[in-house]
């Protein structure tokens, strides 16, 4: 699971370089404690993902609707991570494989790619490193993950490694993301949908309100939709269904 930013040591993020790519493509180098938050958010993954057969890792590309652009993830476990910040309501950037760290670590040189960069709307950043739990215990992983956590630390960011959630609410934001994208409900039965919401408590019943002038099958995409962004909330730790209970948000 995840961790947050611990103490800082001796590391000085100003000896820390750092080379991140714009969102025109051009590579930048610059110390840690200069780089524009804004312009690595907005930027290209600074290395190339590679596709070829027996590649044992499923990689590709994310349409996140936090920021209207793709994502790159270079496994089903960093996509997963990318879902739950799509889905997260205080998340407003997410950039992929933003930048590499390159800075002395003792008497050795580290040179580090962070899986994720998310910042949130009131401006904190997170730097996220994905791994299976099966590889949390190798001392490299960890002496890796140490190095990058005090780094971190030192611009002021927090720092997250993460090995997955309850499978049941992974699940269900993987499917609710299948709903994310506005333009492809029927949008003109939102403020309907949120009508009835207020006096009924589960999914069904929104729909059994409406059904005498609207079908499941629209109803039920704007239900999700709405779960999707917020404006209705359920609980996302048992498989979503009709008995689903649900209310506005505050």
């Amino acid at each position: 699971m995840g961790t947050g930013a611990g103490d800082a040591d001796a590391t000085d993020c100003r000896t820390v370089r750092v080379t991140y790519r714009r969102a025109n493509g051009r590579l930048v180098e610059a110390p840690l404690d200069r780089i524009p938050v804004d312009e690595v958010a907005g930027g290209l993954p600074v290395r190339e993902f590679r596709w070829y057969r027996g590649r044992k890792h499923y990689s590709g590309w994310y349409h996140a609707s936090t920021t209207g652009r793709m994502v790159a993830y270079e496994s089903r476990l960093e996509l997963a991570r990318i879902l739950i910040a799509d889905f997260a309501g205080d998340i407003a950037q997410i950039a992929a494989q933003p930048f590499q760290l390159v800075g002395s670590d003792g008497t050795r040189v580290r040179r580090h790619v962070p899986d994720l960069f998310l910042v949130h709307a009131d401006g904190l950043v997170t730097v996220v490193d994905v791994k299976a739990s099966s590889r949390m215990k190798d001392p490299k992983v960890i002496a890796q993950f140490d190095w990058t956590r005090q780094v971190c630390s030192h611009r002021g960011w927090v720092y997250e490694t993460w090995s997955g959630a309850e499978p049941a609410v992974v699940e269900n934001v993987r499917f609710l993301a299948g709903y994310r994208r506005r333009d492809l409900v029927e949008t003109s039965l939102i403020a309907h949908v949120m009508e009835v919401a207020a006096d009924q408590s589960t999914i069904g019943g929104v729909e059994a309100a409406l059904a005498g002038r609207h079908s499941c099958e629209i109803v039920r995409p704007v239900v999700l939709h709405l779960v999707w962004s917020g404006q209705l909330v359920t609980e996302l730790r048992a498989p979503l269904s009709r008995a689903s209970r649900i209310r506005v948000a505050a």
